[in-house]
């Protein structure tokens, strides 16, 4: 009876392990703060939950970033810099402090799963390398007498240039500079089932060798595909090549069950001259293929089917950041909220991307140029509109509120999606420099692309629909083509509605998706209980 209670146990194990049920990909987002004017950690944690982003990576364990994420149920990657390193490996009593201030005040109500100990060390300055591994285990020292180090994975995110070769992937080895390093802090891992972090970015890969890179292997807009001569796989896209290098790299140092988790991955929106390829086009190109080959969950070509979770860097620009243009312009948000480019975090928008030609590294204007969302065009300006319809704008309330005004315009150029780069300094609609201002053109943008219906200037009140053109000066408001009142479509609604998703982040499998995957795992399971019953 016992080797039969044995042979059924070890018969679910194995299928739900072949399912791999209720395991998908994730997508979060790299927080930082080396700026001197993003919005207070209160707003930015209101506007991640506005997207339903679900995972966010910070790069230290500020107080006040931890209290403004207390209660929203998204789980938060902290970050030990690489300054604090020297003090957390030399006294636990350091580490001690630290966690009794830093941590255990905000924990659980601030839902902390992960700290990444260092930042690319192999990298910095200073080579703080050999700190990395004892200040790991006094934290989970630390961890281990509040009882939460099963709770909190401890582990330290590197750069791709820890590998000595990175192509072919199957050829791919770490560096012998950082073995000593490495292989002990590997053992680490394995022992507290934590991941390997790396930070992978295309983006410097094409940058550095345009003339063996195309623009489109880098974006994941390939039509070709590169083969790995010693293994035969075919790579339709450099994210895959540089993750399955990590995974060949990591076998062959014997650790080939380590988990590994992208902490950071994305594309500029601005460089220097020479950094043709960094456009707003690209960066939205580049991230809005991630997240779609992310939820979509191939794995790679070397792991196909595996768990991949990935944190795309920036939420926003970094103005203190140092280095080139670039360095400073990753961000898909401006300080002030606004949306640098219009990205669907959802991945279910399969509206195609264009990036920007890789030559000229031009884009369209978009003061002159029609925006196209979903299927709706809207021209630039107000003599658009043909057609005997009557043309309307959707601007701010003068009776509503400031408080409300910042809420609604949040909204519109985050979820809403809407392209508030007009409003910046220095762009045409930014003067005058007052919330009013700035929340009419927003509530117009939106209210235009998703059909110019009524219903689309509620704003909560905020705004009223007036049939005069506010635009002004060089400062021009859409006006969406007339319709016959039949042939108007909401498709261009669609990315504005994230909000009405339930977690699509933390679950990034559709509904249908998810309620096959439970068909599956009924059709597998319900045969074994009836095999099952007859043994028993």
């Amino acid at each position: 009876m016992g080797q039969r209670l044995n042979l059924v146990f070890w018969i679910f194990v194995s299928i739900l392990a072949f399912l791999n049920f209720g395991m998908a990909s994730k997508i979060g987002i790299c927080y930082g703060r080396n700026a001197d004017n993003l919005p207070s950690p209160n707003r930015v944690s209101e506007l991640i939950q506005h997207l339903n982003i679900k995972f966010v990576r910070i790069y230290d364990a500020n107080i006040d970033v931890l209290k403004a994420f207390a209660n929203t149920g998204i789980e938060l990657m902290i970050g030990v810099p690489n300054a604090d390193l020297l003090a957390f490996a030399q006294f636990q009593s350091n580490v001690d402090t630290w966690l009794s201030n830093n941590i255990l005040p905000y924990y659980p109500s601030t839902k902390i799963t992960s700290i990444s100990v260092g930042l690319e060390v192999t990298e910095a300055p200073d080579n703080a390398t050999g700190l990395v591994l004892p200040a790991m285990r006094n934290i989970h020292t630390a961890l281990k007498k509040s009882g939460l180090d099963k709770k909190i994975k401890i582990s330290s995110s590197h750069s791709l240039a820890i590998l000595s070769r990175s192509f072919p992937p199957s050829s791919a080895s770490f560096s012998k500079k950082h073995s000593a390093f490495l292989k002990p802090m590997l053992e680490f891992l394995v022992e507290n089932e934590s991941p390997f972090m790396i930070d992978l970015y295309p983006y410097y890969a094409y940058r550095d060798s345009t003339e063996k890179v195309p623009l489109e292997y880098a974006l994941f807009e390939s039509s070709s595909q590169v083969v790995d001569p010693a293994t035969g796989l075919l790579y339709s896209n450099m994210f895959d090549a540089q993750l399955d290098a990590i995974y060949f790299a990591l076998t062959a140092m014997s650790f080939k069950t380590v988990k590994v988790m992208v902490t950071e991955s994305g594309w500029p929106s601005k460089g220097s001259p020479k950094e043709t390829a960094a456009t707003p086009e690209n960066a939205l190109a580049y991230n809005t293929n991630l997240i779609r080959h992310v939820i979509g969950d191939p794995g790679t070509p070397a792991k196909p089917g595996e768990e991949i979770d990935v944190y795309l860097f920036s939420l926003f620009n970094e103005n203190r950041k140092p280095g080139i243009e670039s360095e400073r312009n990753w961000g898909m948000f401006y300080a002030n909220g606004t949306n640098v480019y219009a990205l669907d975090f959802t991945g279910e928008n399969t509206t195609p991307v264009s990036p920007t030609n890789s030559t000229t590294g031009t884009s369209p204007s978009p003061s002159s140029s029609p925006i196209i969302n979903g299927n709706s065009t809207v021209t630039i300006g107000g003599g658009g509109g043909g057609g005997g319809g009557t043309k309307k704008w959707c601007i701010a309330s003068s009776q509503a509120s400031v408080t409300e005004l910042q809420t609604a315009l949040d909204w519109a150029c985050g979820p809403g999606n809407v392209d508030c780069s007009a409003v910046q300094p220095d762009q045409p609609c930014f003067e005058p420099d007052t919330v009013l201002s700035h929340a009419s053109y927003a509530f117009n943008t939106y209210y235009q692309q998703s059909g110019a219906s009524s219903i689309d200037c509620s704003f909560n009140g905020a705004s009223v629909e007036v049939d005069k053109d506010p635009s002004y000066g060089n400062c021009l408001y859409m006006i969406a083509p007339a319709t016959d009142g039949f042939n108007r479509t909401m498709a261009g609604n669609i990315t504005g509605n994230i909000t009405a998703i339930d977690s699509p982040l933390a679950s990034p499998s559709s509904t249908n998706e998810a309620f096959r995957q439970m068909v599956v795992a009924v059709s597998v399971l319900l045969p074994c209980f009836v095999v099952c019953s007859s043994i028993w």
